[in-house]
């Protein structure tokens, strides 16, 4: 992999990751871009503790704009993008419309391909690899920011998911604290780490996970199973066998076998609803251990923490989607309609030939 640093005309970041070593990135942003200016604060809710980033600069944000339009795209000729080169591998940059920026974090796009019409599935391992560089690299630098304590790569897919730009794409947020969902997830190890007088609750939950029926995929060094709680219709969680907190802690093995268990539990997605369906509509999450203190969790260390990935998609079936409606906007209570082991016998049954 090779690596080139360079600045956009509003004096944003952007590096180009190269499966080959003797790429050139030597193009300048020709657009007249002012400096970015953003408006992102955050507020702490005093009832639940939690906190909210208030960005009225997104508003501004590029919405479905044509193919021909696409501003993830490589630039070409007279069409100039965010991207000035005219062809990339892997590309990041920081958001034009960041929801966290300055002391409250930061937001990065992450281009998987220079294909505007491909998908992640769609990627070769080679290309899959690339992006998992891609990731790994993004979450120790920004883990060195003073501002960031989480660092989060995702990527949503589809618009029912709410994506307003249709070239395979992620993004990552690097979070001034620690995510609601991590602290519960931390505080739920605490306990589990005192009431078993040392016993690792993400070990357990492995454990049990890899003796059930819900296990769907299985690698020599990665698991994808349904969850024995889904709170989504279809749901996988993908672990490495070796517990790791971040993903700086894959060894080499791990990293080698990542791309062919993760096309191809990406490929089931595509599969679940028959042949002829438009592409499922997915959220792909890391969720990774905090670079902050964890004094608030008594006893626990980053080392703790289970670097893993959420799959899921809001279509419980063909046609209908998974709304968030009274109980699980209201009060955080999911209520699921696929059963968690008819999911995984549906995600086995559209494995690849």
């Amino acid at each position: 992999m090779k690596k080139t640093s360079t600045r956009l005309a509003d004096g944003r970041e952007l590096i180009y990751y190269d499966l080959r070593d003797d790429s050139v990135r030597d193009a300048t942003d020709r657009r007249p871009l002012d400096r970015t200016v953003t408006t992102s604060e955050i507020r702490r809710d005093p009832l639940l503790g939690d906190s909210v980033a208030i960005a009225s600069h997104r508003q501004g944000r590029t919405y479905h704009p044509p193919a021909d339009e696409c501003p993830l795209c490589p630039s070409e000729g007279d069409r100039l993008s965010e991207i000035p080169d005219s062809s990339y591998d892997v590309v990041v940059f920081e958001n034009r419309f960041p929801s966290l920026a300055g002391d409250s974090g930061r937001c990065e796009v992450v281009c998987f391909t220079s294909d505007h019409n491909a998908s992640f599935a769609a990627l070769s391992e080679e290309q899959a690899g690339l992006v998992l560089e891609a990731w790994t690299d993004r979450t120790s630098e920004l883990s060195h920011l003073p501002s960031v304590e989480q660092v989060f790569c995702f990527e949503n897919r589809g618009a029912e998911i709410g994506v307003t730009l249709q070239h395979p794409h992620g993004q990552i947020y690097a979070y001034p604290f620690t995510t609601p969902r991590t602290a519960l997830m931390l505080r739920s190890v605490a306990t589990h780490k005192e009431m078993t007088g040392g016993e690792n609750l993400f070990d357990a939950v492995l454990e049990r996970e890899l003796a059930d029926e819900r296990v769907i995929l299985e690698g020599e060094h990665w698991v994808a199973f349904v969850p024995y709680a889904a709170h989504w219709p279809y749901e996988v969680h993908l672990y490495p066998k070796r517990r790791v907190p971040d993903l700086l802690g894959l060894d080499e093995a791990a990293r080698t076998e990542f791309p062919k268990v993760y096309l191809e539990l990406l490929r089931r997605f595509d599969r679940i609803f028959g042949e002829g369906e438009p592409p499922t509509p997915y959220i792909a999450a890391w969720h990774q251990a905090p670079f902050g203190a964890l004094e608030e969790f008594d006893g626990v260390v980053r080392e703790d923490f289970a670097l893993h990935l959420e799959l899921f998609t809001i279509r419980r079936t063909s046609g209908k989607l998974k709304f968030l409606a009274g109980s699980e906007s209201g009060m955080n209570v999911f209520i699921n309609d696929v059963p968690p082991e008819r999911a995984a016998e549906r995600l086995r049954e559209v494995a690849s030939s």
